[in-house]
This record gives structure tokens, sequence and C-alpha cells, in this order.
């Protein structure tokens, strides 16, 4: 006589991932594998209709579970494994899609959820009072995501943790332009509409999705190292942007000379005409700016490809791995242009004085949500990274970013484990050295 397997019971999947700064962003009992968006926009009256049809693995037995998506977007239907579900978007989780499967979904299996929704998406205002998410242009939308936009547009699982491969399916009026991640594999055109598809092959954070809509002029080419790119400038900053964008080839294969190999299957740019944004962000594969960026501006999110879209933060306080790195290396790039070194822009964030911005909070404790993009998450953040290069010496301190990377390359990964990392690969005790830079509350004096 065989004994019955016992069947866990099905649980709800939790309704956050766990990060003290968004506790509502992400969800629990899944991992995504891949998100397949169909999305039709409209400038001139503002309205999405989108299909995501978004593939995943049970982590637990699910009698129900959670997706991120906000309110301002109305769900039609949501199916699971091609039957219909139950759903509610509750008014007091504001970013909760609950759906309920007609069958409890059992653990490590394979599930499809797909959802149908519509309506006019609004811009997500953050901590700091930036907006975020689909913020609507003058002939399109300006779509970026960091730290909670996202779900403004698709319905997801909204933490840093879980990342995923996608095709985006974007079809806008003739005339304009759809500008997503990854590789563009067609475009269609039909009865007064355009269709642009686009694949990202490379896992990627849901905050780093784009599907930005506009007019654009497009160059594609390949840089001198064989990375192919696709760069979409708005015709109204165009003659200004060109110049600064023209040098993404040469700042493209400079990165990879001092961290190793391109992680991407492509890179780019997009830049737009947002006067409500005021930044730019490392949109994966095509850094998407709100204006003609500078040089500095320019490094600075070519070089998150590697730290920050390949290898990503774990949870948002760990900010200081994207954000510190992108700095330092934007110094690198001037250092190699023949401008200012990395220790000059070191000496003069130094000289300024101890209650100035670019000390407080410490790059390693931002303190929260707010503080995520200080000017110290910045500045002492990439001094950090220019003090420990001299401590360390140039060949053990771009030794340990390339194996830093290598290792980590389309994972996530925290500030605590870098510490941890960097005193393994060089055999320097740096405890000292990381609590001065990143822990300290005030001025560092002595590492």
């Amino acid at each position: 006589m065989t004994a019955a397997p016992v069947v866990a019971a099905a649980v709800h999947g939790a309704q956050g991932a766990g990060d003290p700064y968004f506790p509502h962003q992400g969800n629990g009992g899944y991992d995504v594998g891949h998100y397949n968006l169909r999305l039709s926009y409209d400038p001139a009256t503002r309205h999405l209709r989108g299909k995501a049809r978004i593939k995943a693995v049970t982590k637990k037995r699910l009698a129900t579970f959670d997706l991120d998506f906000r309110r301002a977007l109305q769900v039609t239907s949501v199916r699971v494994n091609k039957h219909a579900a139950a759903f509610t978007q509750p008014a007091a989780l504001k970013q909760e899609l609950v759906v309920r499967p007609s069958h409890p979904l059992p653990k490590g299996k394979t599930f499809v959820v797909v959802v149908r929704y519509a309506g006019t998406p609004k811009a997500v205002t953050d901590p700091d009072g930036s907006l975020e998410g689909w913020v609507a242009t003058k002939d399109g939308a300006f779509v970026v995501g960091e730290p909670q936009g996202s779900p403004g547009w698709f319905p997801c699982n909204d933490t840093p943790r879980d990342k995923a491969t996608y095709d985006f399916r974007v079809r806008v009026p003739h005339g304009l332009t759809a500008v997503a991640n990854g590789d563009l594999v067609s475009t269609r055109s039909k009865h007064g509409w355009t269709k642009f598809h686009w694949h990202n092959a490379e896992p990627m954070s849901t905050y780093l999705a784009t599907a930005t809509v506009g007019k654009f002029r497009v160059r594609t080419g390949v840089t001198p190292g064989g990375v192919p790119y696709y760069v979409a400038l708005d015709p109204t900053v165009a003659k200004r942007a060109r110049p600064v964008v023209d040098k993404l080839p040469a700042v493209t294969d400079y990165l990879a000379s001092l961290y190793g190999p391109y992680p991407f299957s492509s890179t780019g740019a997009i830049v737009d005409h947002a006067p409500k944004v005021g930044y730019a962000l490392e949109t994966q594969t095509k850094p998407i700016y709100d204006s003609p960026p500078d040089e500095l501006t320019l490094a600075h999110e070519a070089a998150h490809m590697y730290f920050g879209d390949s290898v990503t933060l774990k949870k948002w306080r760990d900010i200081w791995l994207a954000e510190g790195f992108a700095e330092f290396s934007s110094w690198m790039w001037s250092e190699h242009s023949g401008d200012r070194t990395a220790q000059q822009f070191f000496n003069d964030n130094y000289k300024k004085k101890a209650k100035n911005s670019v000390w407080e909070p410490p790059p390693g404790r931002p303190g929260g949500p707010a503080n995520l993009f200080s000017d110290s998450v910045y500045a002492r953040g990439a001094m950090t990274l220019q003090a420990l290069r001299v401590k360390l010496g140039d060949g053990p301190f771009f030794d340990l970013l390339r194996s830093w990377h290598a290792v980590h390359r389309h994972g996530n990964a925290t500030e605590r484990g870098f510490r941890r990392y960097a005193e393994n690969r060089t055999g320097v005790e740096l405890t000292h050295f990381f609590k001065v830079w990143l822990v300290q509350p005030t001025k560092p004096t002595s590492w």
C-alpha cells in the first residue's frame, strides 16, 4: 500500500517583494520568464490599449497571485492557462491586480497569464517629486520606469530581482516611431498605423523597460568594436544632440576596454523633447534622454549597461551599485578623452564643505526612497571608487570591476556583497575603507 502524496495547501502570493523602500512593489509566489506586450497608442487621444502575455513559474502552490498594475488603466479580462480568471483592482492597494485562477496553480510549474487592458495612462510621481511611467509628450510618450513607473503601462512583477526577456509589439499612427529595448525585428504599416516589433533577448528588470513613442530621426550602425546601435533623435533637438550622441560608438567601445565585453546584443540612445521630466534614464540597450545630453551624461548612461542593467541591484537601498559606478565611469571617459581626470573630479568634490549635499546621505545608506537620487549617491559614490582605485592601483582595481561584472552578469547584487567581493578578490582589508566612504554619515577624513 502506498500513501497518497501530500499536497500543500494553496496560498495567496505576497503583495510585495520585501523591499523596505517600496513595500508594495513586486509580488511573491512566482518568477516571470518572458513578457510579450502588444500595445496600441494614439497621442491625439492619449489612449493606450494593451495585451500582456506573461510566462512565469510558480514558487508555491498558488490560489491567487498579484501583478503590479496601476488603476489608471482598466483591466477588461484575465486568462490563466487559457481559462478565464477572476480579478480585482482594489482601490486601497493602488497598484495591485489580484488574480484568482479557476484552479490553484501547482508549485514549480510554468503558467501563462494574459491580461487585456485599456485607458489613459497617468504619469507616476516619485517620492522625490519627479515624474515617471508613461509620460505624455506633444507627439507621443516618454516611457521610463525607475523606480516604480512600469506598472503605469503594463502589468508586471515590478521588482528588480525578477528579470525576464521581452517582446514589444507597439502600434502607433503612421509617421511616428515606437522605440523599445533590444533589437528591431520588423516594421509593418497598414491602414494608417505602423507596428514596431522589438525583441529583448537578455534578462531585464521591469524598471528598465521602455516603449517610447514620438517623431524621431533614426540612425543605425555598428561600433568599431562590433556592437550594433540604434539612435532615435527628436527632430526638434536633433541638431543639438547629434554632436554628442555621435560619440556613443566610441564610448561603448571604451567601456568594453575597461569592463569587458558589452553585455547586450545592441546599444543605442533615445533623445526626446520631454521638458516635464528633467532627467535621463538607463533603459536597457537604449538609454533615454529628456533633452540633448552632454558627454558626461552620455557616458554615465552608457556605463549603466554594465552597472545597473547587467548587474542590477536587489533592493533599492543598493542604488550605489548603479549610480556611483556610472558616475565614476563618466569621469573615466573624461580622463580617456584628455579632459579632466577622475582624480580631478575627486579633488574638486572633496574641497566641498562638510555640510554640502555631496556628503549626505552616505551612498551605501540612502535612508529612504526620496534620497535614492541624491547628489551624494552619485558624487560621493563615484569618489568611493576613485579612492579605491588609488588605494589598490589601476591593475587590481580594474580587474576587480571587470570580474565583478563577469561574475554577476545579467544578475543581481548588493552593496554589502560588493564589499565582501572586493576584499576576497584583492586580498586587501577594506572594512574601514568602505565604512568611511559608504556608511559613515559625515565627510570622510581618513581612510
